[in-house]
Protein backbone atom coordinates (compact mmCIF):
# COMPACT_ATOMS: atom_id res chain seq x y z
CA UNK A 1 0.00 0.00 0.00
CA UNK A 2 1.05 3.51 -0.87
CA UNK A 3 1.69 5.40 2.75
CA UNK A 4 0.89 9.05 2.87
CA UNK A 5 3.80 11.56 3.78
CA UNK A 6 3.98 12.56 7.12
CA UNK A 7 5.99 15.03 8.69
CA UNK A 8 8.48 13.90 11.75
CA UNK A 9 7.02 16.76 13.81
CA UNK A 10 3.66 14.64 13.91
CA UNK A 11 5.68 11.93 15.36
CA UNK A 12 5.45 10.56 18.88
CA UNK A 13 7.98 7.46 18.91
CA UNK A 14 8.96 4.69 16.58
CA UNK A 15 8.97 1.00 18.06
CA UNK A 16 11.26 -1.85 16.94
CA UNK A 17 9.23 -5.50 16.53
CA UNK A 18 6.71 -5.75 17.26
CA UNK A 19 5.77 -3.87 19.73
CA UNK A 20 2.21 -2.82 18.98
CA UNK A 21 -1.17 -4.31 19.53
CA UNK A 22 -1.62 -4.49 15.56
CA UNK A 23 2.49 -6.41 14.83
CA UNK A 24 1.38 -8.84 18.23
CA UNK A 25 -2.13 -9.80 16.79
CA UNK A 26 -1.15 -9.93 12.69
CA UNK A 27 2.69 -9.49 12.15
CA UNK A 28 3.03 -13.25 12.64
CA UNK A 29 4.03 -13.57 8.53
CA UNK A 30 6.72 -10.84 9.22
CA UNK A 31 10.36 -11.78 10.75
CA UNK A 32 10.20 -9.33 14.11
CA UNK A 33 13.16 -7.47 13.35
CA UNK A 34 11.96 -6.37 10.08
CA UNK A 35 8.91 -4.58 11.78
CA UNK A 36 8.58 -1.20 13.40
CA UNK A 37 5.81 1.35 14.48
CA UNK A 38 5.31 5.14 14.14
CA UNK A 39 3.16 6.03 16.76
CA UNK A 40 1.86 9.44 16.04
CA UNK A 41 0.85 12.34 18.58
CA UNK A 42 -2.88 12.72 19.79
CA UNK A 43 -5.12 10.35 18.37
CA UNK A 44 -4.18 9.60 15.09
CA UNK A 45 -4.07 5.36 14.44
CA UNK A 46 -0.32 3.91 14.57
CA UNK A 47 1.02 2.90 11.53
CA UNK A 48 2.98 -0.34 11.46
CA UNK A 49 5.43 -1.28 8.89
CA UNK A 50 7.60 -4.56 7.76
CA UNK A 51 10.93 -3.46 5.82
CA UNK A 52 12.56 -5.64 3.19
CA UNK A 53 15.59 -6.48 5.75
CA UNK A 54 16.47 -6.44 8.87
CA UNK A 55 19.25 -3.50 7.85
CA UNK A 56 17.04 -1.40 6.20
CA UNK A 57 14.71 -2.06 9.51
CA UNK A 58 17.11 -0.77 11.61
CA UNK A 59 17.88 2.29 9.29
CA UNK A 60 14.67 3.59 8.91
CA UNK A 61 14.23 3.40 13.12
CA UNK A 62 17.70 5.20 13.39
CA UNK A 63 16.94 7.82 10.94
CA UNK A 64 13.69 8.98 11.93
CA UNK A 65 14.56 8.82 15.90
CA UNK A 66 17.24 10.58 15.23
CA UNK A 67 15.30 13.21 13.18
CA UNK A 68 13.35 13.19 15.94
CA UNK A 69 16.12 13.82 18.50
CA UNK A 70 17.11 17.11 16.42
CA UNK A 71 13.78 18.64 16.04
CA UNK A 72 13.43 18.36 19.82
CA UNK A 73 16.99 19.65 20.13
CA UNK A 74 16.00 23.01 17.74
CA UNK A 75 15.86 26.36 19.31
CA UNK A 76 13.40 29.05 18.20
CA UNK A 77 15.38 30.78 15.76
CA UNK A 78 16.61 27.59 13.95
CA UNK A 79 12.87 26.50 14.02
CA UNK A 80 12.39 29.40 12.33
CA UNK A 81 15.20 28.55 9.56
CA UNK A 82 13.02 25.86 8.54
CA UNK A 83 9.46 27.56 8.05
CA UNK A 84 10.44 28.61 4.08
CA UNK A 85 10.91 24.61 3.65
CA UNK A 86 7.89 23.47 5.33
CA UNK A 87 5.43 26.33 4.28
CA UNK A 88 6.77 25.11 0.51
CA UNK A 89 5.76 22.06 1.15
CA UNK A 90 2.33 23.19 2.45
CA UNK A 91 2.09 25.26 -0.60
CA UNK A 92 3.05 22.39 -3.00
CA UNK A 93 0.25 20.11 -1.86
CA UNK A 94 -2.54 23.29 -1.69
CA UNK A 95 -1.89 24.01 -5.46
CA UNK A 96 -3.95 21.02 -6.72
CA UNK A 97 -3.89 22.32 -10.80
CA UNK A 98 0.20 22.83 -10.24
CA UNK A 99 0.45 26.35 -12.22
CA UNK A 100 2.44 28.07 -8.97
CA UNK A 101 -0.24 30.06 -8.49
CA UNK A 102 -2.78 30.04 -5.93
CA UNK A 103 -6.97 30.60 -6.32
CA UNK A 104 -8.67 31.48 -3.05
CA UNK A 105 -10.26 28.33 -2.98
CA UNK A 106 -6.54 26.79 -3.01
CA UNK A 107 -5.54 29.40 -0.41
CA UNK A 108 -8.82 28.10 2.08
CA UNK A 109 -7.03 24.30 1.39
CA UNK A 110 -3.49 25.66 2.64
CA UNK A 111 -5.26 27.05 5.75
CA UNK A 112 -6.90 24.02 6.34
CA UNK A 113 -3.73 22.30 6.16
CA UNK A 114 -1.99 24.52 8.99
CA UNK A 115 -4.25 24.58 11.40
CA UNK A 116 -5.73 27.92 10.62
CA UNK A 117 -9.49 28.37 11.16
CA UNK A 118 -10.12 31.53 9.96
CA UNK A 119 -13.22 33.41 8.48
CA UNK A 120 -14.33 33.02 4.66
CA UNK A 121 -14.79 37.08 4.77
CA UNK A 122 -11.82 37.90 6.61
CA UNK A 123 -9.92 35.33 4.54
CA UNK A 124 -10.87 36.65 0.88
CA UNK A 125 -10.04 40.48 2.14
CA UNK A 126 -6.00 39.20 3.00
CA UNK A 127 -6.60 37.68 -0.29
CA UNK A 128 -7.90 40.51 -2.25
CA UNK A 129 -5.45 43.17 -0.51
CA UNK A 130 -2.40 41.04 -1.94
CA UNK A 131 -3.81 40.25 -5.31
CA UNK A 132 -1.91 43.42 -6.73
CA UNK A 133 -2.37 41.75 -10.23
CA UNK A 134 -5.68 41.22 -9.88
CA UNK A 135 -6.16 38.33 -11.45
CA UNK A 136 -7.94 36.28 -8.34
CA UNK A 137 -4.77 34.36 -8.59
CA UNK A 138 -1.37 34.83 -5.76
CA UNK A 139 1.96 34.06 -7.14
CA UNK A 140 5.51 35.17 -6.11
CA UNK A 141 5.86 37.54 -4.04
CA UNK A 142 1.89 38.24 -3.50
CA UNK A 143 2.11 34.72 -1.50
CA UNK A 144 4.62 35.52 0.66
CA UNK A 145 2.89 38.61 1.43
CA UNK A 146 -0.53 36.66 2.12
CA UNK A 147 1.61 34.61 4.66
CA UNK A 148 3.55 37.41 6.03
CA UNK A 149 0.09 39.07 6.72
CA UNK A 150 -1.20 35.55 8.36
CA UNK A 151 1.76 35.49 10.82
CA UNK A 152 1.17 39.28 12.30
CA UNK A 153 0.15 40.02 15.66
CA UNK A 154 -0.86 43.46 15.70
CA UNK A 155 -1.49 43.79 19.58
CA UNK A 156 2.51 42.75 20.24
CA UNK A 157 3.45 45.52 17.46
CA UNK A 158 1.17 47.53 19.30
CA UNK A 159 3.50 46.45 22.67
CA UNK A 160 6.69 46.62 20.78
CA UNK A 161 6.19 50.46 19.97
CA UNK A 162 5.17 51.42 23.42
CA UNK A 163 8.12 50.14 24.95
CA UNK A 164 10.71 51.04 21.61
CA UNK A 165 9.36 54.45 21.21
CA UNK A 166 9.94 56.35 17.40
CA UNK A 167 12.78 54.31 16.45
CA UNK A 168 11.47 51.39 16.75
CA UNK A 169 14.06 49.11 18.57
CA UNK A 170 14.48 48.00 22.03
CA UNK A 171 17.54 49.07 23.57
CA UNK A 172 18.84 46.20 26.59
CA UNK A 173 17.64 49.11 29.00
CA UNK A 174 13.94 49.31 27.77
CA UNK A 175 13.34 45.29 27.32
CA UNK A 176 14.84 45.64 31.01
CA UNK A 177 12.03 47.52 31.97
CA UNK A 178 9.24 45.82 29.76
CA UNK A 179 10.11 42.90 32.12
CA UNK A 180 10.25 44.54 35.07
CA UNK A 181 6.81 45.80 34.56
CA UNK A 182 5.60 42.26 33.62
CA UNK A 183 6.36 41.80 37.45
CA UNK A 184 10.05 39.89 36.73
CA UNK A 185 12.87 40.95 39.32
CA UNK A 186 15.16 41.16 35.44
CA UNK A 187 18.64 42.77 35.39
CA UNK A 188 20.43 44.76 32.34
CA UNK A 189 22.36 41.33 31.87
CA UNK A 190 19.09 38.88 31.71
CA UNK A 191 17.85 41.63 29.49
CA UNK A 192 20.96 41.31 27.04
CA UNK A 193 20.44 37.69 27.31
CA UNK A 194 17.45 37.15 26.08
CA UNK A 195 18.34 39.40 23.22
CA UNK A 196 21.44 37.48 22.14
CA UNK A 197 19.16 34.44 22.65
CA UNK A 198 16.21 35.74 20.17
CA UNK A 199 17.40 38.14 18.18
CA UNK A 200 17.50 37.34 14.70
CA UNK A 201 19.43 40.25 13.00
CA UNK A 202 22.96 39.69 13.64
CA UNK A 203 24.37 42.91 13.32
CA UNK A 204 21.25 44.52 16.04
CA UNK A 205 22.07 41.41 18.12
CA UNK A 206 26.03 42.54 18.48
CA UNK A 207 24.88 45.90 19.64
CA UNK A 208 22.46 44.35 21.97
CA UNK A 209 19.49 45.82 20.70
CA UNK A 210 15.57 44.03 19.65
CA UNK A 211 13.71 44.25 16.36
CA UNK A 212 10.33 43.71 16.03
CA UNK A 213 10.66 40.09 14.94
CA UNK A 214 13.09 39.13 17.80
CA UNK A 215 10.47 40.55 20.41
CA UNK A 216 8.60 38.49 19.00
CA UNK A 217 10.36 35.44 18.81
CA UNK A 218 11.05 36.08 22.84
CA UNK A 219 7.30 35.86 23.77
CA UNK A 220 5.66 33.35 21.99
CA UNK A 221 8.96 31.11 22.75
CA UNK A 222 8.45 29.00 26.05
CA UNK A 223 10.50 31.88 28.11
CA UNK A 224 7.66 33.95 27.50
CA UNK A 225 4.93 31.57 28.84
CA UNK A 226 3.06 32.62 31.45
CA UNK A 227 3.74 28.93 32.98
CA UNK A 228 6.94 29.00 35.38
CA UNK A 229 9.61 26.50 32.97
CA UNK A 230 10.38 24.90 36.84
CA UNK A 231 6.55 23.75 37.17
CA UNK A 232 6.93 21.73 33.49
CA UNK A 233 9.67 19.14 35.56
CA UNK A 234 8.72 17.90 38.84
CA UNK A 235 9.99 20.34 41.87
CA UNK A 236 7.89 19.72 44.69
CA UNK A 237 8.67 17.42 47.29
CA UNK A 238 7.96 14.21 46.70
CA UNK A 239 8.97 12.45 50.05
CA UNK A 240 6.01 12.73 51.64
CA UNK A 241 3.27 9.59 52.54
CA UNK A 242 1.64 8.97 49.11
CA UNK A 243 -1.52 10.09 50.25
CA UNK A 244 -0.40 13.99 50.25
CA UNK A 245 -0.68 13.63 46.40
CA UNK A 246 -3.68 14.53 43.89
CA UNK A 247 -2.18 11.29 41.58
CA UNK A 248 -3.58 11.41 37.84
CA UNK A 249 -5.75 8.69 37.14
CA UNK A 250 -7.60 7.20 34.84
CA UNK A 251 -10.86 5.64 34.02
CA UNK A 252 -11.85 2.71 31.93
CA UNK A 253 -8.33 2.87 30.95
CA UNK A 254 -8.72 -0.02 28.06
CA UNK A 255 -11.20 2.33 26.13
CA UNK A 256 -10.47 4.03 22.71
CA UNK A 257 -13.59 5.19 22.07
CA UNK A 258 -16.77 5.03 24.07
CA UNK A 259 -18.11 3.13 26.80
CA UNK A 260 -20.98 0.81 25.16
CA UNK A 261 -19.55 -0.47 21.82
CA UNK A 262 -15.61 1.32 21.40
CA UNK A 263 -13.14 -0.82 20.63
CA UNK A 264 -10.42 -2.04 23.92
CA UNK A 265 -6.91 -1.56 22.92
CA UNK A 266 -3.58 -1.94 24.90
CA UNK A 267 -2.64 0.86 22.86
CA UNK A 268 -5.12 2.95 25.49
CA UNK A 269 -2.82 2.24 28.58
CA UNK A 270 0.45 3.31 26.55
CA UNK A 271 -1.17 6.62 25.37
CA UNK A 272 -2.47 7.05 29.27
CA UNK A 273 1.01 6.20 30.55
CA UNK A 274 2.97 8.38 28.18
CA UNK A 275 0.55 11.79 29.04
CA UNK A 276 1.41 10.94 32.76
CA UNK A 277 -0.61 9.01 34.10
CA UNK A 278 0.08 6.95 37.47
CA UNK A 279 -3.41 5.23 37.66
CA UNK A 280 -5.12 3.19 35.13
CA UNK A 281 -8.29 0.43 35.50
CA UNK A 282 -8.30 -2.71 34.52
CA UNK A 283 -11.79 -4.61 33.93
CA UNK A 284 -11.43 -7.92 34.79
CA UNK A 285 -13.34 -11.10 33.64
CA UNK A 286 -13.23 -14.73 33.33
CA UNK A 287 -12.23 -15.57 29.57
CA UNK A 288 -11.64 -18.54 27.92
CA UNK A 289 -8.80 -21.09 27.45
CA UNK A 290 -8.46 -20.18 31.42
CA UNK A 291 -6.78 -16.77 30.01
CA UNK A 292 -8.62 -13.30 32.03
CA UNK A 293 -9.51 -10.68 29.75
CA UNK A 294 -10.24 -6.81 30.22
CA UNK A 295 -13.12 -4.87 28.47
CA UNK A 296 -16.40 -3.29 29.87
CA UNK A 297 -18.25 -5.67 31.38
CA UNK A 298 -21.89 -6.39 29.94
CA UNK A 299 -21.29 -3.99 27.02
CA UNK A 300 -20.42 -4.48 23.32
CA UNK A 301 -16.44 -3.55 23.57
CA UNK A 302 -14.14 -5.39 22.41
CA UNK A 303 -11.94 -7.32 24.91
CA UNK A 304 -8.49 -7.53 25.26
CA UNK A 305 -6.21 -10.27 27.28
CA UNK A 306 -4.77 -9.44 30.84
CA UNK A 307 -1.32 -10.46 30.10
CA UNK A 308 -1.26 -8.41 27.07
CA UNK A 309 -1.85 -4.92 29.22
CA UNK A 310 0.59 -6.11 31.72
CA UNK A 311 3.42 -6.45 29.02
CA UNK A 312 2.29 -2.96 27.64
CA UNK A 313 2.30 -1.33 31.21
CA UNK A 314 5.58 -3.16 31.65
CA UNK A 315 7.22 -1.70 28.31
CA UNK A 316 6.02 2.10 29.30
CA UNK A 317 5.34 2.91 32.97
CA UNK A 318 7.94 4.87 33.80
CA UNK A 319 9.26 5.91 30.36
CA UNK A 320 7.72 9.12 31.38
CA UNK A 321 7.78 9.68 34.90
CA UNK A 322 9.58 7.61 37.75
CA UNK A 323 7.12 7.86 39.83
CA UNK A 324 5.01 4.89 40.96
CA UNK A 325 2.03 3.35 38.69
CA UNK A 326 -0.92 1.94 40.46
CA UNK A 327 -2.88 -0.96 38.66
CA UNK A 328 -6.65 -0.32 40.00
CA UNK A 329 -8.23 -3.59 39.36
CA UNK A 330 -11.99 -4.09 39.17
CA UNK A 331 -12.46 -7.65 39.48
CA UNK A 332 -14.92 -9.80 38.25
CA UNK A 333 -12.73 -13.13 37.64
CA UNK A 334 -13.11 -16.42 39.54
CA UNK A 335 -10.38 -17.46 42.25
CA UNK A 336 -8.48 -20.18 39.60
CA UNK A 337 -8.72 -17.07 37.01
CA UNK A 338 -7.84 -14.33 39.89
CA UNK A 339 -4.31 -17.00 40.57
CA UNK A 340 -3.50 -16.48 36.91
CA UNK A 341 -3.71 -12.73 37.68
CA UNK A 342 -1.29 -12.97 39.90
CA UNK A 343 0.62 -15.48 38.07
CA UNK A 344 1.08 -13.19 35.10
CA UNK A 345 2.03 -9.63 37.18
CA UNK A 346 4.70 -11.57 39.32
CA UNK A 347 6.49 -12.66 35.30
CA UNK A 348 5.82 -10.38 33.61
CA UNK A 349 6.40 -7.48 35.68
CA UNK A 350 9.38 -9.06 38.45
CA UNK A 351 10.88 -7.04 40.40
CA UNK A 352 8.51 -3.69 38.79
CA UNK A 353 5.86 -5.22 41.04
CA UNK A 354 5.55 -4.36 44.51
CA UNK A 355 4.11 -7.58 46.97
CA UNK A 356 6.06 -6.77 50.24
CA UNK A 357 6.25 -3.70 52.31
CA UNK A 358 9.52 -1.42 51.87
CA UNK A 359 12.37 -2.66 54.04
CA UNK A 360 12.71 -0.54 57.46
CA UNK A 361 9.25 1.32 56.84
CA UNK A 362 6.90 1.39 59.01
CA UNK A 363 3.51 -1.26 57.42
CA UNK A 364 1.23 0.93 58.76
CA UNK A 365 2.36 4.01 57.28
CA UNK A 366 2.47 4.89 53.47
CA UNK A 367 5.93 5.17 52.11
CA UNK A 368 6.48 8.41 49.62
CA UNK A 369 6.62 8.40 45.62
CA UNK A 370 10.13 9.11 46.22
CA UNK A 371 10.43 5.83 47.92
CA UNK A 372 8.53 4.03 45.80
CA UNK A 373 9.83 4.92 42.09
CA UNK A 374 9.96 2.42 39.88
CA UNK A 375 7.25 0.39 41.43
CA UNK A 376 4.24 -1.01 40.40
CA UNK A 377 1.11 -0.79 42.56
CA UNK A 378 -1.96 -3.07 43.02
CA UNK A 379 -5.17 -1.62 44.23
CA UNK A 380 -7.82 -4.59 44.92
CA UNK A 381 -9.36 -5.99 48.04
CA UNK A 382 -6.97 -8.25 50.36
CA UNK A 383 -7.42 -11.23 52.63
CA UNK A 384 -7.67 -10.93 56.54
CA UNK A 385 -3.63 -11.98 57.48
CA UNK A 386 -3.22 -14.53 58.91
CA UNK A 387 -5.33 -16.54 56.92
CA UNK A 388 -7.18 -19.08 59.34
CA UNK A 389 -9.27 -20.58 57.15
CA UNK A 390 -8.56 -23.91 55.28
CA UNK A 391 -7.22 -23.73 52.07
CA UNK A 392 -9.68 -22.85 49.24
CA UNK A 393 -11.97 -20.94 51.89
CA UNK A 394 -11.55 -17.47 50.76
CA UNK A 395 -14.18 -15.22 51.57
CA UNK A 396 -14.02 -12.08 53.23
CA UNK A 397 -16.95 -10.49 55.48
CA UNK A 398 -19.64 -9.63 53.01
CA UNK A 399 -20.04 -5.97 53.15
CA UNK A 400 -23.31 -4.30 53.62
CA UNK A 401 -22.12 -1.36 51.34
CA UNK A 402 -20.40 -2.16 47.96
CA UNK A 403 -18.30 0.41 46.45
CA UNK A 404 -21.16 2.85 45.01
CA UNK A 405 -19.00 4.07 42.14
CA UNK A 406 -19.47 0.49 40.70
CA UNK A 407 -22.73 -0.03 41.25
CA UNK A 408 -23.89 3.46 40.31
CA UNK A 409 -21.95 3.08 36.78
CA UNK A 410 -23.60 -0.48 36.27
CA UNK A 411 -27.09 0.63 36.51
CA UNK A 412 -26.17 3.17 33.82
CA UNK A 413 -25.02 0.75 31.97
CA UNK A 414 -27.46 -1.89 32.05
CA UNK A 415 -30.03 0.43 31.12
CA UNK A 416 -28.32 1.95 28.13
CA UNK A 417 -26.61 -1.34 26.74
CA UNK A 418 -29.98 -3.13 27.29
CA UNK A 419 -31.96 -0.91 24.54
CA UNK A 420 -29.12 -1.65 22.20
CA UNK A 421 -28.56 -5.32 22.69
CA UNK A 422 -32.08 -6.27 23.74
CA UNK A 423 -32.49 -7.85 20.11
CA UNK A 424 -29.24 -8.74 19.39
CA UNK A 425 -28.18 -12.67 19.39
CA UNK A 426 -25.07 -11.69 21.29
CA UNK A 427 -27.11 -10.13 24.54
CA UNK A 428 -27.27 -13.81 26.02
CA UNK A 429 -23.61 -14.00 25.55
CA UNK A 430 -23.22 -11.07 27.79
CA UNK A 431 -25.80 -12.23 30.28
CA UNK A 432 -23.75 -15.62 30.88
CA UNK A 433 -20.84 -12.78 32.10
CA UNK A 434 -23.28 -12.36 34.81
CA UNK A 435 -22.77 -16.68 36.13
CA UNK A 436 -19.44 -16.05 35.62
CA UNK A 437 -18.59 -13.64 37.91
CA UNK A 438 -17.15 -13.94 41.50
CA UNK A 439 -19.00 -13.30 44.14
CA UNK A 440 -17.84 -9.85 45.38
CA UNK A 441 -16.61 -11.59 48.65
CA UNK A 442 -14.03 -14.08 47.15
CA UNK A 443 -10.41 -13.32 46.89
CA UNK A 444 -7.82 -15.85 45.86
CA UNK A 445 -4.84 -15.57 48.26
CA UNK A 446 -2.52 -15.40 45.12
CA UNK A 447 -4.12 -11.95 44.56
CA UNK A 448 -4.28 -11.14 47.61
CA UNK A 449 -0.49 -11.36 48.23
CA UNK A 450 0.31 -8.75 45.89
CA UNK A 451 -1.69 -5.86 47.83
CA UNK A 452 0.07 -4.03 49.89
CA UNK A 453 -0.43 -0.38 50.09
CA UNK A 454 -3.90 0.01 48.15
CA UNK A 455 -6.14 -2.29 49.63
CA UNK A 456 -9.52 -1.61 48.68
CA UNK A 457 -12.65 -1.39 51.42
CA UNK A 458 -16.19 0.13 51.70
CA UNK A 459 -16.02 3.45 53.07
CA UNK A 460 -16.27 2.59 57.19
CA UNK A 461 -18.25 6.24 57.17
CA UNK A 462 -16.57 9.35 58.63
CA UNK A 463 -16.65 9.00 62.11
CA UNK A 464 -15.03 5.88 62.07
CA UNK A 465 -12.49 6.60 59.19
CA UNK A 466 -11.76 9.65 61.75
CA UNK A 467 -11.25 7.49 64.88
CA UNK A 468 -9.23 4.77 63.30
CA UNK A 469 -7.18 6.06 60.53
CA UNK A 470 -5.83 2.67 58.39
CA UNK A 471 -3.66 4.46 55.26
CA UNK A 472 -2.96 1.73 53.59
CA UNK A 473 -6.45 1.53 52.95
CA UNK A 474 -8.71 3.50 50.22
CA UNK A 475 -12.35 3.53 49.22
CA UNK A 476 -13.88 4.49 46.09
CA UNK A 477 -16.76 6.95 45.87
CA UNK A 478 -19.79 7.84 43.66
CA UNK A 479 -19.93 11.27 42.59
CA UNK A 480 -23.62 10.97 44.22
CA UNK A 481 -22.03 9.31 47.65
CA UNK A 482 -19.70 12.24 47.82
CA UNK A 483 -22.34 15.08 47.85
CA UNK A 484 -24.03 13.09 50.22
CA UNK A 485 -20.89 12.93 52.42
CA UNK A 486 -20.70 16.34 52.13
CA UNK A 487 -23.78 17.59 52.91
CA UNK A 488 -23.61 15.28 56.05
CA UNK A 489 -20.35 16.15 57.21
CA UNK A 490 -18.70 19.05 55.07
Amino acid sequence: ARVPAVSVMNLEGVREGHQSEGLRKYGADFPERHCFTLVFKGKRKNLDLAARGEEDARHWVQGLTKLMGRLQAMSQSEKLDQYPFWIHGVLQRADSNKDNKMSFREVKSMLRMINIDMDDVYAYKLFKECDRSGNERLEGWELEEFCRRLLRRPELEELFGRYSGEDRVLSAEELRDFLRDQGEDASLRQACALIRTYELNEKARQQDLMMLDGFMMYLLSAAGDILNQEHTKVHQDMSQPLCHYFISSSHNTYLTRNQIGGTSSTEAYVRALMAGCRCVELDCWEGSDGEPIVYHGHTLTSKILFRDVIESIRDYAFKQSPYPVILSLENHCGLEQQATMARHMKAILGDMLLTQPLEGQDPHDLPSPEQLKGKVLVKGKKLPEPWHEPCGVTSLPDPEEEEEEEEEEEEKLQERSSRQVRDSPRAMVLGDHGVLAKDASQVAPELSAVVVYCQAVPFPGLPDALRHPRPCEMSSFSERKARKLIKQAG
